[in-house]
Order: structure tokens, then sequence, then C-alpha cells
């Protein structure tokens, strides 16, 4: 069954103008109700219940030294205090469900279709979710994203509004037919910086992968703020080519033939 909390989140990226450039994107405030924001921070994980995400295997070893994580899955969950541990749960199991996920995709439905096409019965997709924790000196260089995301979502949440220059950046390459498929990150001395999602409490960037969807972090130097934020990514996995032919239903397939009907088949 939906929950208030999700259908007010669903409402408000339903509702938000979705900005084209230089690639899809979007900005929105109030993206929890306040009282549930609330909760959020009085939930927080401490700094204890985080591990560096350079511990996890998730990336190369000695990278993102300055970024801690907790897993957003059950048995990470389960980890916490009572309190915290209810509160988590309650809200991962609407937060990686297929109805939020279907919203997100018919937000950003026409660049899925022209991003996969005909091939779309091919695919299926994964969601991943993360609860960070940036500590100082924690910085990105510019960069597209692996190739095989489909969207990323920043979920902003710090106690008040004193630190919003720390958002994601948005960058456009200074040659202006620089692109990337996807992996490395590159040196700001090459790019222009557009703009930077303002680091406010209860609020939300997302935007779509593109081969020139430059986003980063400029570097966190206050030694005394933490940066937290949830992370939620939409992964496109290929299916195996004999699957795909039997029809074999996997997560997502059921949510494109919805969205996109006749026009996910060869």
């Amino acid at each position: 069954m939906s929950s208030a909390v999700e259908q007010h989140v669903i409402y408000q990226i339903a509702n938000s103008p979705l900005r084209e450039y230089p690639y899809p994107h979007l900005y929105v405030e109030s993206i929890f109700p306040d009282a549930f924001y609330r909760s959020i921070r009085r939930n927080w994980p401490a700094s204890s219940s985080l591990v560096s995400l350079a511990s996890t295997g998730r990336v190369s070893p000695g990278v993102y030294a300055e970024r801690f994580i907790m897993q957003f899955a059950a048995g990470e969950i389960e980890k916490l205090p009572p309190e915290q541990r209810d509160f988590w749960s309650d809200f991962h199991a609407w937060f990686v469900g297929d109805l939020f996920l279907h919203a997100l995709l018919n937000k950003f439905s026409p660049y899925v279709l022209k991003r996969f096409g005909a091939a779309m019965k091919r695919y299926y997709f994964e969601v991943d979710s993360l609860i960070v924790r940036d500590h100082v000196n924690y910085q990105l260089g510019p960069h597209t994203d692996s190739p095989h995301k489909l969207l990323s979502l920043l979920f902003y949440c710090p106690d008040d509004e004193s630190n919003k220059h720390l958002g994601t950046s948005i960058y456009t390459p200074i040659d202006p037919n620089f692109r990337c498929p996807g992996g490395p990150h590159h040196s700001k001395e090459q790019f222009n910086l557009v703009k930077t999602m303002e680091y406010r409490p209860n609020s939300l960037f997302a935007f779509f992968k593109t081969d020139n969807s430059f986003h980063g972090v400029e570097t966190l130097t206050d030694q005394r703020v933490l940066r937290d934020l949830l992370l939620y990514d939409v992964r496109a996995r290929e299916r195996p080519q004999a699957a795909a032919d039997a029809g074999e239903p996997r997560i997502g397939w059921q949510i494109l033939k919805h969205l996109f009907g006749k026009t996910t088949r060869h």
C-alpha cells in the first residue's frame, strides 16, 4: 500500500519543471513533508553506523576516503537501534519499490525511450540506494557517471541552510564537442561551472544520465561540516538475448510495458 509520504514525493517530482540544459534535470524543494523530514534528521544514523565507501568494494581502493555510507538494504538497517531501524525499514519499503520507480521513469519517459528505442525489451532496471555522509576534503571532478546509469537522485539532508554552496554542481566542457560515455573523472580546468544545486534542507537534485551529464562536487573545506544526503540510482541492465526472446519478466519490464506499450517491442 502506498504511503502518504510516498505520494507526496511522487507529487512533488511529477509536478516539478524538467530543465533540459545542459542535460535533463530537476531541482525540487520540500521533497518530503516537513514533519517527515524532521523525522529523517532525528533518525539519521550515527557516524559509527557508517562505513568508508572505499572499504565496501563498490569503488577502487584508495578513492573517496572522505565518503561514508550505509547501504540502504534490509540487512544493514537491521543493525540500527530500534527506533531508527523501524523508521528506515518503513522508508526503505517504498523508496526502492516499483511505484516510485514507475513515477521516475514516467517523469523522464521521453529520454528513456530515446535512449533505448526498439531495444527496450532487452533491458531491466535495478535500484541502488545509500545513506551518505561526506567529510572534509570530499570532492568530485566533472564526470557523467557509469554507462549503465539511467537516473541519479540526490536528496539533500542538512539541518539548516548555512552550507547551500555544498550541493552538486553542473558543468559544461570548454570544448563544446567533448562528450564522455562514462567512467573517468575529468579536470575542472576543462569545464565551466554552470550551476550549483543548493544544498538546502529537504531538497532534491535529480538528473538523467547522458554523455554530457557532467556533474561534480567542489571541495568540502570546512572542518566542521558533514554533508548528509540520500542517494538513489537507477541502473539499466541488458538481459541475455535468450531471456529477452522468451519474454522472461525482470524488474522494470512490466513498468516499461505499461509506460511505452507496443513501442517497447521489436
